[in-house]
């Protein structure tokens, strides 16, 4: 439509990130309550009980620590924990244990890739730890609501960017990137379906050109890379529709209806001065020191997706080839451990068939599998499946189908393939005969005269012909030989 060219998005992503402690942020309690009866990864202090006290898990702080270096921002040495009072029923305290005027980790910058192999800059403002509030339950058709504090007190950290963003695109991208640095970063377990990593979009819309931002809506709690990018395009046609007709824009706070794929209003958005943020009295402040960022950092590096990328790259490995990897984690961990075990070349040969196989099988999973998830293949049964190819063990098609049959148990490749009958036929003279009999089956008379002609392509018919006559087990570059040798 016309009036969309006019307008032109702008974007700020502020992402709640579920840290990978044992025990939640100011308790004892279990940090785990994935499958957990409601109410039961609980203490006295997620019930907000009179008399009790936090006390700072330090585990949190290291990864916040790593955070902040995985973001490429800055760490505080200095932090402190304020109070952010608000009033509802999955927050029996009645106010939020969070920062605002000194958060662990401040200023960065996050490059952020695209798939076509340029990257864009997102400024970070900060990110602050927090204690997460419960969850609430609307049962369909009830009158009432259920409370479940399995979640309040979880350890978080707030990652708020700076609104540098212009399109779906690359919300998605930006929300990916942030993904990807906290899984390798071991900050998280990045289980978006548990909620470990949360996304709200915050986007105004202004006529392109406009010095001054319009008005802008915040869509809540999305936990998908999909639904970020489709919140963005749903909202810039909402916002524009609305200007086109003369209405404004309301400061609010929505939620995003998957089914129906459109975004709802919940509440008014309220600002900071809403809260009565003050300091917490119970908590002294967080004090580091430059020699301890120092030494987390030193051990990250190596693993941080920055410096895979560069890695791979060096590697001659495509871009296009790295962004697919880094889409899907597992494929991405089996590839850093096999860069151990083997040449760059068996490396590449790797990658190339990880990614034409397994992306479309990882998608049928209810959810994707992560690199700590019990789920195969070995990486040094990867590197046998390539050497079977090489040494002409079997031939490259059945070795994707291999995979593709027996990922999740890939251990023994020679065996599968024996089992599966993908041991690949070398007899020469064997193979001769069924190359004499194809070329003078009269299915094979135009493209032999294509070939003869000059048609490179006919080969293509008779490699085909031939794994077909030869129940998949014929050599094609065996066979490509003879091919030629007959043909002259």
């Amino acid at each position: 439509m016309a009036m969309i060219d006019d307008y032109e998005p702008t974007i700020g992503i502020e992402c709640h990130v579920q840290l990978a402690t044992a025990t939640k942020l100011f308790s004892g309690a279990d940090n785990d309550a994935r499958d957990a009866a409601p109410n039961t990864t609980v203490s006295p202090i997620c019930f907000g009980l009179p008399g009790v006290l936090p006390v700072l898990n330090t585990q949190a702080v290291q990864l916040a620590i790593r955070a902040g270096i995985a973001l490429n921002a800055e760490v505080n040495l200095f932090s402190a924990f304020e109070r952010k009072h608000y009033f509802y029923p999955d927050l029996p305290l009645g106010y939020q244990i969070t920062q605002l005027e000194r958060p662990v980790i401040g200023a960065g910058i996050v490059e952020v890739p695209l798939r076509d192999g340029s990257t864009f800059p997102v400024r970070l403002h900060h990110a602050h730890l927090e204690s997460d509030a419960g969850k609430l339950t609307h049962p369909e058709g009830a009158d009432y609501s259920l409370v479940d504090l399995n979640r309040a007190g979880t350890p978080l950290i707030e990652i708020v960017s700076e609104p540098d963003m212009h399109t779906s695109e690359q919300a998605k991208a930006y929300a990916q990137e942030l993904y990807l640095r906290m899984v390798y970063a071991k900050v998280t377990h990045g289980n978006l379906f548990h909620g470990n990593m949360r996304f709200d979009v915050n986007i105004s819309i202004a006529k392109k050109g406009a010095t001054e931002l319009g008005t802008r809506a915040e869509i809540k709690n999305l936990n998908s890379f999909k639904s970020v990018e489709k919140v963005v395009e749903y909202e810039f046609k909402r916002q524009c529709a609305l200007l086109e007709k003369g209405e404004t824009v309301v400061q609010e706070t929505r939620g995003w209806n998957e089914p129906k794929q459109k975004t709802f209003t919940q509440r008014s958005k309220e600002d900071a001065h809403d809260y009565r943020y003050f300091p917490d009295a119970d908590l002294p402040p967080i004090q580091l020191t430059q020699e301890e960022v120092d030494a987390v950092a030193k051990a990250m590096a190596p693993a941080l997706p920055s410096s895979i990328r560069q890695r791979l790259l060096a590697k001659s490995v495509s871009a296009k080839s790295i962004a697919t990897l880094f889409l899907y984690p597992l494929l991405l961990d089996r590839v850093l451990a096999v860069e151990q075990l083997s040449s760059d070349d068996i490396l590449k040969q790797i990658i190339d068939i990880l990614i034409n196989v397994l992306p479309p099988e990882l998608e049928k999973e209810a959810t994707p599998p992560l690199p700590d998830s019990g789920y195969l293949p070995e990486p040094a049964a990867l590197v046998t499946l390539i050497k079977l190819v090489n040494d002409s063990t079997i031939n490259g098609s059945n070795a994707k189908e291999l995979l593709r049959q027996s990922w999740k148990d890939l251990t023994d490749p020679a065996a599968i393939a024996e089992k599966l009958g993908f041991i690949q036929d070398n007899d020469e003279d064997a193979l001769a005969a069924l190359v004499d009999a194809l070329l003078a089956d009269p299915i094979a008379e135009q493209s032999v005269n294509d070939y003869k002609a000059g048609n490179q392509r006919a080969m293509g018919f008779f490699v085909g012909q031939l794994m077909k006559r030869s129940g998949g087990k014929a050599n094609p570059a065996l066979a490509q030989k003879i091919i030629k040798q007959r043909l002259g």
